[in-house]
């Protein structure tokens, strides 16, 4: 696994405003360090279903290319695992939009590689207080004077 990702400086930086998502976003190291063990376990599945010698010569992006547009599919199974949608459904999604079949061993071994590490970032210890504000409002018109 790649280093573990900074809670502490995670937060330090929501602290300071640096946003949450892009390029240099707080997030981006920990969607990073998901992807890449989607990807490991994705090619250790490949690696285990195949007989032929000399399967891991090269590991790059699965990048698909459809009729306007370029994507990469790990991303996509990703983001739709990340919403609660299950094997199926992906492999459905997958199929009906980019005609690619993805079998259910491969959903099972790239999942269960990132629940291990989502389980992991469950079970750290948390502190034992958090500082919280709430902020809520109630916006009334009120007439002064004639006018609004």
């Amino acid at each position: 696994m790649t280093p573990s990702f900074n809670f502490e400086q995670a937060l330090e930086d929501l602290k300071s405003g640096k946003y949450l998502n892009g390029k240099d976003g707080i997030l981006t190291p920990l969607i990073k360090q998901l992807t890449e063990a989607a990807l490991k376990a994705e090619l250790k599945h490949h690696l285990e279903q195949e007989d032929e010698p000399n399967r891991c010569n090269g590991v790059s992006k699965k990048t698909i290319k459809t009729g306007d547009s370029r994507f990469e599919l790990d991303r996509k199974i990703l983001s739709l695992f990340s919403h609660g949608t299950s094997y199926r459904d992906i492999q459905q999604h997958v199929y009906d939009m980019y005609g690619i079949n993805i079998s259910t061993g491969t959903m099972t071994a790239v999942t269960d590689q990132l629940l291990s590490e989502l389980e992991e970032w469950r079970e750290r210890p948390l502190e034992s207080h958090y500082p919280i504000i709430w902020i809520d409002a109630i916006h009334y018109k009120v007439k002064e004077d004639g006018s609004y």
